[in-house]
């Protein structure tokens, strides 16, 4: 009844549009050729998967033929897939999950921050704190915000690069809100100076690397164009990342790198496409989530260079707009040994304060400063959720079209929720407020590390919140350039 009922409203839709309704009725009503026979009761159509050889189902509905000679269970290294019981010994050794060698770049915990012990506090929920508590973490919250600019200014940009995929109207809302929030990004590169050749751009939690995608296709049309060897592009993801756009470059001639590593684990010295001609870097990331942030700025402004100052001269600090000059052999200057080149800037879309980590945090010296520590920092963590969580479920509008891997993302994106016990506390508004509040307190700890590390740094909001609610970006650029 239900697929009788699905290929009567198919069959109207078809009508409406001109289109053969007993065709469609035909496709809907029985599975596709050598595709599988399991039919999906919530999607209301036939699996498309293809089958093996005298096989009626896909392996992931196998489990579904009468008399199956084995049953499906879930991978014991990733709970994402299931495998035939008989064959686990099998698939396990060629798992996308399982267990690879470390790379030369892997070096545990390199970008980590110190032990101290105080990641072993207990953690404490909002919820289960009384209002004392929290007038008390309030006061403190307003006392160490003095003086500091919580407002951040806007600046919406864009990029011709982008244009022509802006106003295509087969990109449906979501994909819009990314194209609009990258084109900004690229923008901000642009107006920075740093959207150039003849450097390496570093994109940390690449995804499916959407954003080097599109600062090569700024720079590959360039008229300053001398060839395809004065670019890089190395991603960052430590996820197994489907529909990567990096096939799209393998013929470009552009050396388009994808590392598979944790940031925190990731030392840049190491990275054999950084040694090869020694470009200066270039930061970029599209909400790096959390404590991700604060590892990619020590992955890339601190452990990279670590190195010993009596048999190394000091690194040269370019400008953004400076060429970089053609690495020699046996050049003993910034770019050799296990360093690796200056740093022109960066550009980081800020996201999901609430997931960063004491440990991992670059501004712990900020916050020492005004007398606060581990269990203030992971309070106003928790707080800064306020900052979206009231008006996030009202903004909400994904499409059922999404891929596992964005729909992934975004639930590692979802805020904690713990506003319900704080209503009779405060309101919607005020909670809002103390959660930008939060959010600008632990960027002003990272602008603290980046002007320690002689960067000058800003925060801006480079698109609506319409576009998202996750809407700063963090740029910075060496101080002797910023003036």
């Amino acid at each position: 009844m239900n697929r009788f009922k699905y290929c009567y409203g198919a069959k109207n839709w078809a009508r409406e549009r001109g289109v053969g309704g007993a065709l469609i009725m035909s496709v809907m009503a029985s599975p596709l050729p050598n595709r599988c026979n399991f039919f999906l009761e919530r999607k209301k159509r036939f699996c498309k998967m293809m089958v093996g050889k005298g096989q009626r189902f896909c392996g992931e509905h196998a489990n579904a033929a009468e008399g199956g000679s084995s049953r499906r269970i879930i991978c014991p290294l990733d709970p994402k897939h299931t495998v035939a019981e008989d064959k686990l010994e099998k698939h396990l050794k060629k798992c996308n999950s399982r267990q690879k060698p470390k790379p030369i770049y892997y070096v545990e915990n390199i970008n980590a921050g110190p032990d101290d012990g105080d990641e072993g506090l207990p953690q404490v929920s909002l919820s289960e704190r009384s209002w004392s508590e929290l007038e008390l973490l309030l006061e403190k919250l307003k006392k160490a915000s003095e003086g500091l600019q919580c407002e951040v200014e806007d600046n919406f940009l864009s990029h011709p690069a982008l244009q022509e995929e802006l106003v295509n109207p087969k990109n449906g809302d979501p994909a819009h809100k990314h194209l609009k929030q990258q084109a900004s990004i690229l923008g901000h590169l642009d107006e920075l100076g740093l959207l150039r050749r003849g450097r390496c751009f570093v994109e940390f939690g690449a995804g499916r690397g959407k954003l080097s995608h599109w600062i090569h296709e700024a720079l590959k049309n360039n008229g300053d164009l001398k060839g395809s060897e004065d670019l890089q592009l190395l991603l960052v993801e430590r996820s197994s990342i489907r529909f990567k756009v990096d096939g799209k470059h393998q013929d470009a001639g552009v050396q388009f790198e994808r590392l598979q590593v944790d940031i925190e684990h990731l030392d840049l010295s190491k990275v054999p496409l950084l040694q090869d001609k020694k470009f200066p870097l270039v930061g970029v990331g599209k909400h790096l989530c959390g404590a991700a942030t604060d590892l990619a700025l020590r992955c890339l402004l601190e452990t990279s260079r670590l190195r010993d100052p009596e048999t190394e001269p000091p690194q040269k600090r370019l400008k953004p707009s400076e060429p970089a000059a053609e690495a020699t052999p046996g050049d003993s200057g910034a770019c050799s040994g296990a360093s690796v080149s200056p740093v022109l800037g960066l550009a980081v879309a800020l996201c999901c304060h609430h997931r960063c980590e004491w440990r991992h945090f670059v501004g712990r010296q900020f916050f020492l400063e005004r007398g606060l520590g581990a269990a203030e920092f992971s309070a106003f963590c928790r707080m800064s959720s306020w900052a979206t969580c009231g008006v996030r479920a009202a903004n909400q509008d994904y499409s059922s079209h999404h891929s596992t891997n964005q729909e992934r993302a975004e639930e590692e994106h979802e805020p904690l929720d713990e506003t319900d016990t704080m209503n009779k506390f405060l309101s919607a508004v005020e909670r809002e407020k103390i959660g930008r509040l939060c959010k600008r307190l632990i960027d002003s700890g990272r602008c603290h590390f980046l002007k320690s590390q002689g960067f000058s740094s800003r925060l801006t909001c480079y698109t609506d919140q319409g576009v998202t609610l996750e809407n700063v970006l963090l740029t910075a650029v060496p101080s002797s350039s910023s003036s």
